[in-house]
This record gives C-alpha cells, structure tokens and sequence, in this order.
C-alpha cells in the first residue's frame, strides 16, 4: 500500500476518529516496570487505526503512537529523549513524529501544544488527542508503579 502526507492529512482532519472504552495501563513484560496499552481508533472512513501507549517510570519516557495497520507509525508523540532527524539536527526531548513522503515516520519536530510533562500522562494525553483531533469517550487511568520486582 502506498501511503502519502495527502493520506495523513485526511486522517488527521477525519473529525470522526474516536476511542469508546477506558484505558487502563499494563505491565509491559519486556520491560519491566514500564506500562503499556493498546486501543483501536474508530473512524466514520473505516482507517485502520490503532494507538500505542509507553510510560517507562525508569527512563523517564513516555510515548502515544498513532499506527496504521498496513503502514506502521503515522504520527507519534515521544517525551524524554532527544531525537536525531535524519539531516543530523537534533529535536528536543518532547517530539512529535509526522509522516512524510520523503522520510516516512524518521522525522520529528518540537510541538508547542504539548506542555505537560512525561510524568503526567493523562495531561499529555489529553493534549494528544486534542491535537490529533481524537474524541475519548472514556478515561485513561494512571500508570500504577510496582515498587517491587516480580518474583
């Protein structure tokens, strides 16, 4: 499938994308004890959207990445580390990735619509979602941290 910045606008202007469910973190099992979910984007247009999220308490990250099932990553949000575009200039530690037709998904820019911090990510959600114009019809809870490691 080709896929183009034509495409990513449509989606992104599509006023009917929508989550209908409460989103509730889970242990990600690769790296403990970050957080992660995973939730479909319903769409009027039918797009094959869905939206990962990452909070890594440890390192102090935390990402949303909106994922076209048959593209990959069209538009992200990254919060706490730098990112190196590929004409070698860095982007600061709060990014947004947008695809486009000559880098795909490699290139980030610094938004300044996103003013919480990594540590707050019902905030950077909000603002996320706000921006990427996406109705949530539920509630994203807190990560919980586990202070303990499993056994």
């Amino acid at each position: 499938m080709r896929f183009s910045e034509e495409d990513l606008e449509s989606i992104i202007n599509d006023d009917s994308k929508s989550i209908d469910a409460d989103l509730v973190w889970q242990d990600d099992e690769d790296h403990f004890p970050s957080k992660e979910f995973r939730t479909d984007v319903q769409t009027d247009a039918g797009h094959p959207l869905f939206i990962y999220g990452h909070y890594s308490p440890t390192t102090e990250k935390l990402s949303f990445t909106l994922v076209h099932r048959r593209v990959g990553r069209i538009y992200g949000l990254d919060l706490g580390a730098d990112h190196c575009n590929p004409n070698g200039d860095y982007v600061g530690q709060t990014h947004k990735h947008r695809w486009s037709d000559c880098f795909r998904d490699e290139c980030a820019y610094a938004p300044e619509d996103i003013t919480a911090p990594w540590d707050q990510p019902v905030r950077v959600w909000e603002q996320f979602c706000a921006e990427a114009r996406i109705c949530h019809n539920g509630e994203l809870m807190e990560p919980t941290e586990q202070l303990e490691f499993p056994q």
